[in-house]
C-alpha cells in the first residue's frame, strides 16, 4: 500500500529540479530522451509522476556515463512497423505514379485547345477592329446623308456649310 502512495505521488518540476539536481532546460531535453510528456492538472499545473522522475533520473545517469540500461524508445522500430512502413511508401508511390498518368492523359490534348483558343482570341480581336471601322464608316454616311435636303420632285440637293453646290 505504501508503494502505490509512492507510485500516485506527483512531483512539482521544483521538486524534480531538486530530485535530478538540474535546470528546467536539462529536465525538458531529458523527458525528450525518455519520451516522458509532463502532464498538467485541472489548474494547468505542470506534474510528474514518480516513475516518470525515475525514468528520467536513469536517462540522467546515463548521460552522464553511468552504466544504465538503454531507454526503449532509442531502440530500432521492430521489423512489423518496418513492413508497414515500407508497405505505406509503396503505396504511396502507386499512388502518386497513378494520379500522374491520369493527368497527364487528360491534359495530352490541351496544347492543340490551347492554340485553337489563341487563334479565336486573335479573330476575336480583328473582327471588333472591323465593327470599329464600320461604325465609323456608318457615322461618317449618316453624316453624309444627312448633308442632302430634298427640294422638290423627288430631287436632293447637297449643302455644305452655307453654299449650296
Amino acid at each position: 500500500m505504501l508503494k502505490d502512495a509512492i507510485r500516485e505521488k506527483t512531483l512539482s518540476p521544483q521538486e524534480v529540479r531538486a530530485i535530478l539536481n538540474t535546470d528546467n532546460k536539462e529536465i525538458v531535453e531529458l523527458c525528450k530522451r525518455a519520451s516522458i510528456l509532463p502532464r498538467k492538472n485541472s489548474k494547468g499545473q505542470t506534474y510528474f509522476s514518480y516513475d516518470e522522475v525515475k525514468s528520467l533520473r536513469k536517462v540522467q545517469a546515463q548521460k552522464q556515463g553511468v552504466s544504465v540500461p538503454m531507454v526503449q524508445q532509442a531502440q530500432k522500430p521492430p521489423t512489423a512497423i518496418q513492413n508497414i512502413l515500407t508497405s505505406l511508401q509503396e503505396m504511396e508511390t502507386k499512388l502518386s505514379d497513378k494520379i500522374a498518368k491520369v493527368i497527364d492523359e487528360k491534359l495530352e490534348g490541351m496544347d492543340e485547345v490551347v492554340v485553337e483558343l489563341i487563334r479565336c482570341k486573335t479573330d476575336n480581336e480583328t473582327l471588333r477592329q472591323k465593327i470599329v471601322d464600320l461604325n465609323k464608316e456608318v457615322y461618317q454616311l449618316k453624316n453624309d446623308l444627312s448633308s442632302y435636303k430634298p427640294i422638290g420632285l423627288g430631287l436632293y440637293r447637297k449643302k455644305t456649310g452655307h453654299i449650296w453646290e
